[in-house]
C-alpha cells in the first residue's frame, strides 16, 4: 500500500468481478458465547460502523461462537442484504456425535449451507469457504457438491480455507478442466508473525486467481503489543472459550519472536504517530496478493483503529525493517532456485549477469 485507502477502495475478489472492501470484518467476536465476544449491543455497533463507512465484505462461519455470530449477523444484516458480501463455511462439526455433522464432505456440506442460509436469513451466501482440509473427503466429491450449490442459486462464489497448497492448485485445476465452478478466494493465517504460506500458498493463490483473505493480521492481538514476555508461561489451552488469550496460545501466535516482531512493530508505529494495530494490518496489503485482510475487532473502539491501518504510509526503511525481523527461510526449492550456480546452469553465465 502506497498511497491511503477507504473502505470503498473497492477490490477485485480474485479471478471474479465481485467487488470487495480492503479490509473485510470479522463477525468471531459477534456473541459472547465463548466467553469473550461482543454482546448483541456492542456487535451492533460494529457492524453499522463498518457499513456505515462503506464496508461491504464481512465473514464468518458456521461454528462462530456456537451459532451466534451467523444469527447476529442475519439480524444487524436484513435491511442490507443487497448491498454486502458475506462470507461463511463450512466444515466445523455441528453436532455433538454426529460423525457426518462435520468434514468436508457433501452431507456436511449441504446441512451446513441449509443451516446457514435460516441462521443468516438469506437465501444465498455470496462466499462459501470450506474451512479446513480434512484430508479424508475425495476432491471431485467436494468440488461436484460445492458446484451443485452454485447451480442452485444458493451459493454465488467459492472459496477455500487452511488447506495445502498443493490440493487448492489440483482442485482449482480439476474445476477448469471439468467445467466446474472455480475457486476465487484463499483464506488463510498471514501476518508479520505468520508469513510460511508466501512459500507456496500466496504465489499458488496469484497463479491460480485466488484473492487472498489473511486472517488474524494482527496474530491474535500479539502483534499490537498487548502480551508481554511474562505471559509466556502460561500454559496453552486448546479450547475457544474463557478468553481469547486461550486461543492465542492454542494457536501458537505467543512466542519470543513474534514477541520481537512486535516491539519493531511499536517502534514503527511511534515513527509515523499510529498505532501497533494499525502498522501490523498496513503491512499485509503491501503484498498484492491479498484482497481484504480480516479484522476481528471486539470493541468499537478497536474497529475504529483498525480502520484506521488503510491510512497507513511506510518508507522504505519502514518496510525494510518490518520485513527484516519477521523474515523466514524460504526453504527447499526456493533457497536453491536462487543460488547464482543454479541460475547460471539454467540461463547462462552471460543471461545472469544480465539479469543481475
Amino acid at each position: 500500500m502506497t498511497v491511503p485507502l477507504n473502505l470503498q477502495s473497492y477490490r477485485l475478489l480474485g479471478r471474479s468481478g465481485l467487488r470487495v472492501s480492503p479490509l473485510s470484518l470479522g463477525t468471531m467476536t459477534f456473541g459472547s458465547d465463548w466467553g469473550w465476544g461482543a454482546d448483541e449491543e456492542e456487535a451492533r455497533r460494529l457492524f453499522d460502523t463498518y457499513v456505515d463507512r462503506g464496508g461491504n465484505f464481512l465473514d464468518t462461519a458456521s461454528m462462530y461462537t456456537a451459532g451466534s455470530s451467523e444469527r447476529l449477523l442475519g439480524k444487524f444484516m436484513a435491511d442490507k442484504r443487497e448491498q454486502l458480501v458475506i462470507a461463511t463455511k463450512y466444515t466445523m462439526n455441528r453436532r455433538a456425535g454426529d460423525p457426518n455433522a462435520g468434514g468436508n464432505h457433501r452431507k456436511s456440506m449441504v446441512r451446513s449451507v441449509e443451516e446457514s442460509l435460516k441462521k443468516l436469513g438469506t437465501d444465498y451466501i455470496d462466499l462459501l469457504y470450506l474451512h479446513v482440509w480434512d484430508f479424508t473427503t475425495p476432491v471431485e466429491e467436494i468440488l461436484r457438491g460445492l458446484d451443485d450449490l452454485v447451480r442452485q442459486g444458493k451459493v454465488l462464489y467459492l472459496g477455500i480455507s487452511d488447506t495445502p497448497a498443493w490440493q487448492v492448485s489440483r482442485m482449482q485445476a480439476i474445476a477448469d478442466l471439468r467445467g466446474w465452478s472455480s475457486l476465487v478466494a484463499l483464506q488463510v493465517e498471514y501476518s508479520l508473525a505468520e508469513r510460511t504460506v508466501e512459500r507456496d500458498l500466496v504465489p499458488m493463490a496469484e497463479e491460480m486467481g485466488l484473492g487472498v483473505i489473511p486472517w488474524s493480521p494482527l496474530a491474535g492481538g500479539v502483534l499490537t503489543g498487548k502480551y508481554k514476555r511474562s505471559d509466556l508461561a502460561t500454559e496453552a489451552s486448546a479450547n475457544p472459550t474463557g478468553s481469547r488469550h486461550n486461543v492465542v496460545l492454542a494457536h501458537n501466535m505467543l512466542t519470543a519472536r513474534n514477541l520481537d516482531i512486535a516491539d519493531e512493530v511499536g517502534k514503527v508505529a511511534g515513527e509515523l504517530g499510529k498505532s501497533p494495530a494499525q502498522v501490523a494490518l498496513a503491512w499485509t496489503l503491501l503484498n498484492p496478493a491479498v484482497t481484504s485482510p480480516i479484522i476481528g475487532a471486539r470493541t468499537l473502539q478497536q474497529l475504529e483503529d483498525n480502520l484506521g491501518a488503510l491510512e497507513v504510509v511506510f518508507s522504505e526503511d519502514q518496510r525494510a525493517r518490518l520485513n527484516a525481523v519477521s523474515a523466514i527461510d524460504p526453504g527447499f526449492p526456493h533457497v536453491m532456485m536462487r543460488l547464482p550456480m543454479v541460475q547460471q546452469v539454467i540461463f547462462g553465465e552471460a543471461q545472469v549477469r544480465q539479469r543481475r
